[in-house]
């Protein structure tokens, strides 16, 4: 296989590691080959992160793009880069995913902008930090469940059919190594990325022989926004010191990449490959962990934060803080 001088990319499934990525991601193959240019892409949380880098991939190997987020601005700031670019300025739409109904209005405003949509990438996401007996069910809990979960199960139904008729498209869910990898004070987040994660096997097995692909991508820590939320929890330096922070442009290229090959996961940064399939490694660091950490940790923490691009205020100034740290 030709590599245009980079490493190739080699294979790694659900159980076991037969070798890691070129650049830091991790792979699961099933070998054919997809085209991205000309095709029309559905990109949910395009406004910053891993969204906006694979929204400018996609664009610079010719996709038509319609993106997603709940802020305007910067989703025009992104449509006029990608247009100063020479490339086809993507159509911008506004939404919020965390809302009941959005994401078939989505979905029908997409297909009204694209005419069909050949991938869907479903990557907004969001949260509720908090103890679990404190979110309960609390509305910001409920929202990262529908922003994380139901949202992408929506789009899915809204365009899936269609796909299946024409005997081609893509799926692509963002999960998280999270789903393996509990951590306190963000048990609503994690397990509903495991619920989509679950959501995700289930559907590529439904397609089996259909012509529609599905694609897991499995981020760990990428240096986002997502990183400065990360750190208010109480602990959250000492897990992560020492761990890998990937890149999300180059994140960008692997997803893309892996669509081309039709690969069924990406694992990324590949060093947390070994802990996506081996989970019980981490379960017992981070129970080791928590006892170290003790001190840190306030059981009667009353505080349900909602995360994300439009979250609380303490998590928006925590996002700002990371966006803005080298500047």
């Amino acid at each position: 296989m030709a590599t245009n001088g980079r490493a190739p990319y080699h294979a790694i499934d659900a159980l076991s590691i037969d070798a890691v990525g070129c650049r830091g991601g991790a792979y699961g193959n099933s070998g054919l080959i997809v085209e991205v240019a000309g095709t029309r892409v559905l990109l949910t949380g395009a406004s910053s992160g891993i969204g906006r880098a694979l929204a400018l991939e996609l664009a610079g190997r010719g996709a038509h793009l319609a993106v997603v987020a709940r802020r305007r601005e910067r989703l025009e700031d992104l449509a006029a880069e990608i247009g100063d670019r020479a490339q086809e300025r993507p159509r911008v739409l506004i939404g919020d995913l965390a809302k009941p109904g959005t994401a078939a209005q989505l979905a029908e405003q997409a297909l009204e902008e694209l005419g069909e949509v050949d991938i869907l990438i479903n990557n907004a996401g969001g949260g509720a930090g908090g103890m679990q007996w404190v979110v309960g069910d609390h509305e910001k809990a409920r929202e990262a469940l529908e922003i994380n979960y139901w949202s992408p199960l929506a789009l899915i139904s809204a365009l899936v059919p269609a796909m299946r008729e024409r005997g081609s498209g893509a799926v692509v869910n963002v999960t998280s190594t999270g789903q393996v990898m509990a951590l306190w004070l963000m048990g609503h987040y994690t397990a509903s990325k495991a619920a989509l994660a679950q959501a995700t096997e289930a559907l590529r097995l439904e397609l089996h022989g259909s012509g529609v692909h599905v694609l897991e991508v499995i981020p760990g820590p990428v240096d986002t926004a997502v990183q400065g939320e990360t750190r208010l929890i109480p602990g959250a330096e000492e897990v992560l010191k020492g761990a890998p922070l990937g890149k999300p442009e180059v994140l960008a290229e692997l997803i893309v990449k892996a669509l081309r090959k039709e690969r069924r996961r990406i694992v990324y940064p590949r060093a947390l490959a070994a802990v996506y399939s081996l989970p019980g490694l981490y379960r017992w660091y981070s129970r080791r962990l928590r006892r170290k950490l003790d001190a840190h940790i306030d059981p009667d923490d009353r505080r349900v934060v909602r995360t994300g691009s439009c979250g609380d205020e303490e998590a928006r100034r925590a996002r700002e803080a990371w966006e803005t740290r080298d500047l």
